[in-house]
């Protein structure tokens, strides 16, 4: 009976190796803030994390993760942000989204619990100035840590 010949199969691997490299998403942020969600009941976990812009709320960490100061501060991918700042954001997010995506976009708010309700406020209206009507709230399960 012959051998079978697997000089190819190496090959073959690492194609279908890197398409999976190119097709993951695999970038995350670097945290410049310290944000510990609120709890809640009744959460949903999210299924579709490739069409959904994150936007952190908490106080400013340095790179060894202390704070930095006490007055919470909005951060748009890896940058410290404004509210001002939200509008661009939301615009450079819809460029890079498929058609598809951007009907099903969503903006993810992953603010510190001790964020005062007028700073979440004023992130809505920003976003609802630039028609990001899809918003979710993060939060962790009563009881769980």
């Amino acid at each position: 009976m012959p051998e079978l010949n697997t000089a190819s199969l190496p090959d073959l691997i690492f194609t279908v190796l890197f398409f999976f490299l190119i097709v993951t998403h695999l970038r995350q942020d670097q945290m410049k803030v310290k944000y510990e969600t609120p709890q809640g009941t009744n959460l949903e976990k999210l299924t579709r994390k490739s069409n959904t812009s994150y936007i952190y709320v908490g106080k400013p960490i340095n790179n060894q993760g202390e704070t930095t100061g006490e007055e919470p501060v909005i951060q748009l991918n890896d940058k410290i942000a404004t509210v001002d700042d939200i509008a661009s954001f939301i615009s450079n997010e819809r460029k890079h989204s498929s058609a598809e995506d951007l009907e099903k976009m969503i903006v993810d708010i992953k603010a510190d619990k001790d964020v005062k309700m007028g700073m979440i406020v004023d992130i809505k209206q920003a976003l609802r100035k630039r028609n990001a009507l899809k918003i979710r709230y993060s939060a962790k399960e009563k009881g769980k840590d």
